[in-house]
């Protein structure tokens, strides 16, 4: 059983006015995990982390990370967080290697060039370290961001949509900075519009929306538990009634009886191991059919159905 580093226990915040950003949050961050939240704008992603790094007080509940209560000695358990904001706040004037220099000394941490030269190089901002921000791409920026995050060695790291705005290569480039800084033990919780990163990256996904957190688990038992398989078979001649031999089935008539569409499966094979035999049963009834087409649903499936279906409740 891994390390726990982060807990929440009954987390709210309720703005003047009224509105609950969060509710009642509890969550268990594992050290050494990528854990991905995920929801709609607006849910409380941004809440949650600014509750956990200091920018956010909340209304009720308590924080705990690393062994201490964020309420009572918040200075030690900031000193292992670092934060990657989602909006590009640095000082522009300044160059790059002093912003990250400088935000290492913010902590406390004595100077170490040999540190940052590492963080920077990482990161591909070494020919960069004399340029002020201001004259940097949007992706040198997040990357910059980034530096600054990591300059005090953090073991907790919040990466808040660490890929808004950046092209697919500086991505590409940024998700193997973040599989790097895993491989150092460092724990990481991101939020993400892209939910094929979280697919990619996670090792847990939680899903937030209107403050409330929906569901935690691990991605593949997420998946396996709510994924579903979807398919479309094309048929060679119309047909106005199902054969008998799959009246057993989750499967239905489409296109005025030119296809038949199956969704069910639970994300085990057991989706697949039903289209395979819906395909015999049409031979042995005589039907005969011109084409198949198979899809797994994704975490983003799984994720604007349950969204859905709280919206629908």
């Amino acid at each position: 059983m891994s390390e726990t580093i982060l807990e929440l226990d009954g987390l709210t915040k309720v703005y003047p006015g009224g509105l609950k950003a969060l509710d009642d949050v509890d969550l268990t961050i594992r050290k050494g995990e990528i854990f991905a939240l995920l929801g709609p704008n607006g849910a409380g992603k941004t809440t949650l982390i600014g509750a956990v790094c200091g920018l956010v007080r909340p209304s009720s509940g308590t924080i705990t990370a690393f062994g201490h209560d964020l309420a009572k000695n918040w200075r030690k358990a900031r000193a292992r967080i670092g934060l990657v904001p989602q909006e590009l706040s640095t000082d522009m004037f300044e160059p790059v290697h002093r912003a990250v220099s400088y935000s290492r000394g913010l902590f406390g941490l004595a100077p170490d060039p040999k540190r940052i030269e590492e963080i920077l190089r990482s990161l591909s901002l070494w020919d960069k370290r004399d340029e002020r921000i201001m004259a940097l791409s949007g992706g040198m920026k997040r990357r910059v961001l980034i530096a600054k995050a990591l300059a005090h060695e953090p073991d907790l790291l919040f990466l808040d949509e660490p890929t808004a705005g950046v092209d697919v290569e500086l991505r590409k480039g940024m998700w193997a900075i973040v599989d790097e800084m895993r491989g150092r033990g460092v724990t990481i919780i991101l939020t993400t519009h892209y939910i094929e990163e979280a697919e990619l990256m996670a090792d847990r996904v939680g899903i937030i929306n209107g403050g409330k957190l929906l569901m935690v688990d691990e991605k593949e038992a997420m998946m396996a538990r709510l994924g579903r398989t979807e398919a479309h078979i094309a048929l060679a001649e119309p047909i106005s009634e199902m054969p008998a031999s799959l009246a057993a089935y989750p499967i239905e008539i489409e296109e005025g009886g030119k296809s038949l569409c199956y969704r069910g499966g639970d994300g085990t094979g057991q989706g697949k191991a039903d289209v395979a035999n819906i395909t015999k049963a049409l031979i042995v009834a005589g039907v005969d059919y011109t084409g198949i087409d198979v899809r797994e649903s994704s975490l983003e499936d799984i994720f604007v159905s349950l969204l859905g279906e709280e919206a629908a409740a």
